[in-house]
């Protein structure tokens, strides 16, 4: 990593920093099993099976982690450290399918239209606000939707992020349809010529059947103004709530038809081995992580890196 030019040096360090808790929830408890200058033995893999589940990778995928690593151990009678983690990464790297870095092209379309669903407290708004920015800087114009008219709360907080980021954005008053918003959207969205169309939507699941009817009406509606639209649909996760995640992962893609994962909160203090459930469990890329506050902490999400950096 010597020789990185500076803005993969950048990428590297915000994810260095963004992991440095699960990094070091795995790394330290093989560290502390160890017995120096001997073998790694079963106090070790004990210590390597806790610091994984401690990390929120999940069970299915720790059972399958330890159990390939212990016989890597026992067959290649591995004793440092160094050749421990790098055993463990190409493991992993076997268990979770092969992906490569998944972007998202907007030049597919104009308006390009991204609809965002996720569980309230995620993130959601904050990711669109920071999506806009990067956007924007970029010199694209971008429109924000304000679908998620359950809650008079979120149409405020996204219009407070509008005004900070400094983009237009289309509301209803609360309790209104949200796919009227979402029409009003893409269709402000073509009048004005706009690039980038990003929508937020209501994110309770309490009522599962109710959220994907809802769901599914917005989308229609969106598809009848600008067919082949949404062109992206991106679920929301937030990194500290480990496991949860991968049920709120479930449920968004049975009811939304995702199209890619943004995991928030990843600031050095969430448990971010969740991130290997999602991609063992699901095949759906995830595309953004989200490792601190501001809009360059959004960053896109390289699966390579991310095993390397979990397990250096």
């Amino acid at each position: 990593m010597t020789d990185l030019p500076k803005t993969e040096k950048t990428f590297f360090d915000k994810l260095k920093r963004g992991l440095f808790m699960t990094h070091t929830e795995i790394i330290e408890k093989v560290k502390e099993s160890m017995t120096p200058d001997l073998p790694i033995d079963k106090s070790a893999i004990d210590g390597l099976e806790e610091g994984l589940l401690g990390a929120d990778i999940g069970a299915e995928l720790t059972t399958r982690l330890v159990d390939r690593m212990e016989e890597r151990v026992r067959n290649e009678k591995i004793s440092s450290m160094d050749r421990l983690t790098q055993v463990l990464r190409e493991e992993t790297r076997a268990l979770i399918p092969a992906r490569k870095p998944s972007s998202i092209d907007l030049g597919q379309a104009k308006p390009f239209v991204i609809l965002v669903v996720g569980v309230n407290g995620t993130g959601k708004t904050t990711t669109i606000a920071k999506l806009a920015s990067r956007w924007k800087n970029e010199g694209r114009s971008v429109i924000l939707g304000a679908a998620d008219t359950f809650r008079a709360a979120a149409i405020e907080q996204l219009q407070m992020w509008a005004d900070r980021v400094g983009v237009p954005m289309v509301k209803h008053k609360a309790g209104s349809d949200p796919a009227a918003v979402a029409h009003d959207t893409v269709t402000a969205a073509k009048s004005r010529n706009a690039d980038v169309v990003l929508i937020d939507t209501a994110g309770r699941l309490h009522n599962k059947s109710h959220l994907m009817q809802e769901l599914s009406k917005v989308r229609r509606v969106i598809e009848k103004e600008l067919p082949g639209a949404p062109h992206e649909t991106l679920l929301v996760l937030d990194g500290t709530t480990g496991q949860n995640g991968v049920s709120q992962a479930a449920a968004f893609l049975e009811a939304a038809s995702v199209t890619g994962i943004v995991v928030t909160k990843l600031d050095g203090t969430a448990k971010g081995g969740v991130i290997l459930s999602i991609m063992r469990q699901f095949d759906i890329p995830v595309k953004f992580v989200g490792v601190g506050e501001s809009a360059e902490d959004l960053i896109p999400f390289d699966p390579g890196a991310y095993v390397d950096t979990l397990f250096e």
